[in-house]
């Protein structure tokens, strides 16, 4: 099956504690990276994908953010979902961004993270894996040896069909989740109150059945601090 996406939400409003100093003076997603600001590299990717609509929340020095996004000229139209008030991570800022996202599904973007394509559009090929009878939400993954900048223990384990289960405590995983997913309208239902993690929406789903991911076959970056910023900018000089 395939989808058409109407529309993004980029996930922007966090706090970049981890990027500072760079971040006592501007949002993260305004860091720059490779000669462009961090959101601007997943907007470029939004906009190849065909997309008409995106939605970014905002939190940390909003202004300077919302100042940006005004000034982007672009083939999409942006709105800003405003957490000034209360930053509510990124369970609670989907669920607040809902009324503004058009379509089933929709794509989710972390704005910290950069990846190159493989051999077709990564956002696209998400697009024709997705299968809404099956599915709640649809993860690009990666593998951990591939995760370039993530130190971690890796999030999912991936069976052959797809179908996603949890990292146990205390192992290893291979597949990392590279920020970038297509979720359904129904997958934020009956949603917590206030500010909470993705995560309750992933276990509910996996619990269901309904959470899987596909295996990204580009280039991959986490960009989460300033000393992953400079082998960034290197690997993506050689692409």
């Amino acid at each position: 099956m395939s989808a058409k996406i109407e529309s993004a939400m980029v996930m922007a409003a966090g706090l970049g504690k981890r990027m500072r100093p760079l971040t006592a003076t501007r949002p993260k997603p305004l860091v720059r990276v490779a000669g462009k600001a961090l959101i601007d590299h997943s907007l470029d990717r939004i906009e190849a994908a065909g997309i008409g609509h995106v939605v970014v929340n905002v939190h940390y020095l909003a202004d300077a953010l919302e100042a940006h996004l005004a000034a982007q000229k672009r083939p999409f139209t942006i709105a800003v979902s405003d957490e000034r008030e209360q930053l509510l991570e990124t369970g609670g800022g989907m669920v607040k961004a809902l009324p503004q996202l058009k379509g089933d599904p929709i794509l989710i973007v972390n704005s910290d993270n950069i990846w190159t394509d493989g051999p077709q559009d990564s956002i696209r090929h998400l697009a024709r894996h997705w299968d809404g009878e099956r599915m709640d939400a649809l993860l690009l993954l990666i593998r951990q040896a591939s995760a370039s900048g993530h130190g971690g223990r890796g999030d999912f384990h991936m069976d052959p069909a797809g179908k996603l289960s949890r990292r146990k405590p205390g192992h290893i995983a291979p597949f990392v989740y590279t920020g970038i997913q297509l979720i359904s309208r129904r997958f934020l239902d009956n949603a917590p109150e206030g500010p909470f993690s993705t995560m309750v929406f992933w276990e509910r789903a996996i619990a269901a059945g309904r959470l899987y991911g596909l295996s990204h076959m580009g280039q991959w970056f986490d960009v989460g601090t300033p000393a992953s910023i400079a082998p960034t900018e290197a690997a993506l000089s050689e692409v």
